[in-house]
């Protein structure tokens, strides 16, 4: 298999003529030279340079230093820009993987003010945590807890779930089947409305169905989509139901582009946590994950 550092030999040769200068510009001994340059011209079946006095390229050596010069320059340049990021600036690199509609709602205001290099993946519980478990990530904030070797859950934030709808439904009649707790007829009322659901396991929706009905939801969602935000958008704007996290729905409640419809008599809410392996990240990473959570409070 062909080593990338003959190819930066060959250029750094084709460039000085000499094995001495290409050793004085790559840091390496010029042994090391002789030793790449003769490597590549085995791999490449040719002869790149004709051994005189100085080195001159032959004629397969100028074809071959015209179709490689570009990538090589290229390579330099990435490598350079990212020792500039990640060196230069001593900034450490912070790996969080979120639930896109958490993060936004919780930690997009304070991402400019972290002193680190953040990258930010979205998705969902069970697959950011694969990935942390292989180490390409260093953070999860995670909707469920799952009891794995070295990591630390921590406690960050309670949500709790409400039904929600649009300004103008009308629920009078809603209202007066939960005053009089006659939980049938307030089921049956909901399950003659327009649903929006964020999966098609309903995850959501049954929790809270589970919490306050004591059984699964007969719901046939009309619309299933991935984000909340757009639920809660094309709700505000179109009507139909949803159930969401409170911080979710907050700014929109308090603007009445959306209704709270009900809480639940029973209060359906979950914990997030903060979740890490305490022998991947150091106190220092830790403490600036945290600053991405400091309005998140149980």
């Amino acid at each position: 298999m062909v080593n990338l550092e003959w190819y930066r030999t060959f250029k750094a040769v084709y460039q000085t003529g000499s094995l001495t200068a290409a050793s004085k510009a790559l840091f390496i001994s010029q042994p090391n030279v002789s030793q790449h340059l003769s490597a590549l011209e085995a791999h490449v079946g040719k002869q790149l340079f004709e051994r005189k006095p100085r080195l001159v390229a032959t004629d397969y050596g100028k074809l071959f230093y015209t179709q490689v010069v570009a990538a090589l320059e290229k390579l330099e340049e990435v490598e350079a820009d990212f020792k500039a990021i990640c060196c230069l600036s001593q900034l450490p690199i912070i790996r969080v993987g979120a639930v896109k509609e958490f993060f936004h709602a919780v930690s997009s205001e304070k991402v400019a003010r972290i002193p680190a290099s953040l990258m930010i993946s979205f998705g969902l519980t069970g697959e950011l945590t694969a990935r942390l478990s292989r180490g390409e990530i260093d953070f999860v904030i995670a909707t469920q807890k799952t009891e794995k070797k070295n990591m630390i859950y921590e406690p960050i934030v309670k949500e709790e779930f409400a039904i929600v709808g649009s300004p103008d439904l009308e629920t009078t009649a809603f209202n007066k089947f939960v005053k009089s707790k006659d939980w049938q007829q307030a089921e049956d009322w909901l399950l003659k409305q327009i649903w929006f659901a964020y999966s098609s396991d309903l995850a959501i929706i049954r929790r809270f169905w589970l919490k306050n009905f004591k059984k699964r939801p007969a719901i046939k969602p009309r619309f299933t989509i991935p984000d909340m935000q757009v639920i809660l958008k094309a709700i505000s704007a179109g009507g139909g139901l949803t159930i969401t996290a409170d911080y979710l729905a907050k700014e929109l409640l308090l603007e009445k582009k959306l209704k709270l419809v009900w809480k639940g008599h029973t209060i359906s809410d979950n914990i997030l946590y903060l979740v890490y392996d305490k022998t991947k990240v150091t106190t220092e990473k830790i403490k600036l994950a945290r600053m991405l959570l400091t309005s998140a409070n149980l």
